[in-house]
């Protein structure tokens, strides 16, 4: 059973930049995907990235492609989210989770069989 932590979450201001962490223990991340996904208050789970197990490969959401950064270090088992120019509407709790699939091109939640607890961001204008 692979469990997920992530951290870096945080309190910043609009235009910030905040890396979040995702460590997984039990099982070794490297032959799968890894994906983020958010959810606000009142809305749902939405998709921000995905990385292939190669980490050559990465896929966005509108709302975050050219701001977000998806990477990945096998060795550490830690999977990252970098985020600049960060805006209000970014404001969610962030979920790491890790795919069935070893490639980046299933995004939908139910290709997603393990899930961390979330971390906060909040960004303030």
């Amino acid at each position: 059973q692979v469990q997920l932590v992530e951290s870096g979450g945080g309190l910043v201001q609009a235009g910030d930049s905040l890396r979040l962490s995702c460590t997984a223990s039990g099982r070794s991340l490297s032959r799968y995907a890894m994906g983020w996904f958010r959810q606000a208050p009142g809305k749902e789970r939405e998709f921000v990235a995905v990385i292939s197990w190669t980490g050559l490969t990465t896929v966005y959401g509108d709302p975050v492609e050219g701001r977000f950064t998806v990477s990945r270090d096998n060795i550490k088992n830690t999977v990252y989210l970098q985020m600049s120019s960060l805006k209000p509407e970014d404001t969610a709790v962030y979920y790491c989770a890790m795919s069935k699939f070893a490639s980046s091109g299933n995004i939908e939640p139910a290709a997603f069989t393990s899930w961390g607890q979330g971390t906060q961001v909040t960004v303030s204008s």
